[in-house]
């Protein structure tokens, strides 16, 4: 039996440095997402999408920006994934900002715990988003959500899911990385993230860095992929605040999405930091639908 699928819209830019991600969840519909989901048997829901408050645009106080208006939406996240993640419904989170991972994430842990889950978090970005307040050059959140779900951030975000921390590092695997700070790169390898960066991945290709990010991947395991639109290369996907040159290829990417969807195993799904705004013709908006549609099954030929 399939498992109905909820899209989720969560339209903020309120954890990043640009303004315009905001527009993301539309771009996505626009770009024929849910048609283009249903058209493999999919039973697909729109749930609309969630409200908050409108972005400040505000400097950072005590190294954070919005801090407070990042609580509000990504509680808000959190309440609608965990909803569905208990009617057995797999959410769609569309971003929005990548800040809303926190809110996801840690309605995804919560929901292991109470189904007695093994967790596995794939995080797709160009970043590492480990950043803290005292190491972050901005004060954008969205650089911050994974240091937070580790436990390391403020009060009112880390403990969103009932429990702190809401993940263990040991959980995530993080693919197509190429843009650390100077001191998040110390934090990250002091805290031992699993990281397949692009040297890894130019040295020994995406389905090495695959094969290794999906091992012990079970039938007791919850597989969430945080989809960063920034980890595609800006060539294919111009549509982001922050693009970071060298990133994979679209056949990579495929590679990417279509290793995912063998192992069977996807539970929930983000889609996270396409800005319209900077895109050419929602050209970006249909690279990662297209994306998407492999994560849920589309090949070239039948599969074993």
């Amino acid at each position: 039996m399939k498992q109905d699928i909820t899209i989720i819209g969560a339209p903020t830019d309120i954890g990043a440095g640009s303004r315009g991600a905001s527009m993301g969840p539309e771009a996505l519909r626009v770009a024929q997402l849910i048609p283009v989901l249903r058209s493999h048997g999919l039973q697909v829901v729109d749930r609309g999408n969630l409200s908050g408050p409108t972005n400040p645009w505000l400097p950072p106080s005590n190294g954070y920006r919005h801090l407070q208006e990042v609580v509000a939406w990504n509680t808000a996240v959190h309440n609608a994934v965990h909803a569905d993640l208990a009617l057995g419904h797999l959410p769609i989170l569309l971003g929005g900002d990548h800040c809303l991972a926190l809110g996801s994430i840690s309605a995804v842990a919560r929901h292991c715990r109470e189904t007695n889950k093994k967790l596995r978090i794939l995080w797709l970005d160009a970043h590492a988003d480990f950043n803290t307040n005292l190491l972050t050059p901005s004060g954008n959140i969205h650089g911050m959500p994974v240091a937070c779900l580790c436990g390391h951030g403020p009060k009112e975000l880390i403990e969103i899911g009932g429990q702190i921390p809401a993940i263990n590092p040991k959980w995530i695997r993080q693919i197509g990385i190429r843009s650390v700070d100077e001191g998040e790169k110390r934090f990250v390898h002091e805290i031992g993230l699993e990281v397949f960066d692009m040297r890894y991945i130019d040295e020994m290709g995406m389905r090495a860095a695959m094969e290794l990010a999906l091992a012990l991947v079970d039938a007791n395991t919850h597989l969430h992929v945080s989809f960063d639109v920034d980890f595609l290369d800006p060539d294919i996907a111009p549509g982001v605040g922050t693009t970071v040159r060298g990133g994979p290829t679209y056949r990579e990417a495929q590679l990417c999405m279509e290793m995912i969807a063998d192992t069977g195993r996807l539970a929930s799904l983000d889609v996270m930091e396409l800005n319209p705004a900077l895109d050419v013709r929602n050209r970006t908006a249909e690279v990662a639908v297209d994306l998407i549609e492999s994560l849920f099954g589309k090949s070239t030929l039948m599969r074993k």
